[in-house]
């Protein structure tokens, strides 16, 4: 490294600010298009988003008056079931989260070291 050495006007403070601008600006542009890229993201999704959402209290609804059953104790039920679903807890007992398959820990192991290194 090439060590700059002042000359009584401040230009090594100067090129330490330039330097110090320059990273401020690219971060701050990096910032400003991923906000971009996320309201952008936003927009094009919160639709079908909420179209799907219509659509599953419908069908919960039609559930309910069609079995005669309490709501609350569905939902309760549908609760744990999304409880269960992010424990990694599978309807069939037979096949593990994390397998050596392709869709376990093969997988996640492959998809960390590609990303990370």
């Amino acid at each position: 490294l090439e060590v700059m050495k002042g000359c009584g006007c401040g230009c090594v403070w100067s090129h330490i600010n330039i330097d110090f601008a320059r990273i401020f600006l690219l971060w701050f542009v990096i910032v400003f298009y991923d906000l971009f890229g996320a309201a952008v993201f936003s927009a094009l999704e919160r639709p079908s988003e909420l179209e799907a959402h219509c659509r599953w209290n419908r069908q919960l609804a039609e559930f309910v008056q069609d079995h005669q059953v309490p709501s609350e104790g569905l939902c309760e039920l549908l609760g744990h079931y999304e409880e269960a679903i992010a424990a990694g807890i599978r309807m069939e007992a037979w096949r593990p989260r994390w397998d050596l398959l392709v869709s376990g820990a093969f997988y996640f192991v492959a998809t960390v070291a590609s990303t990370i290194g």
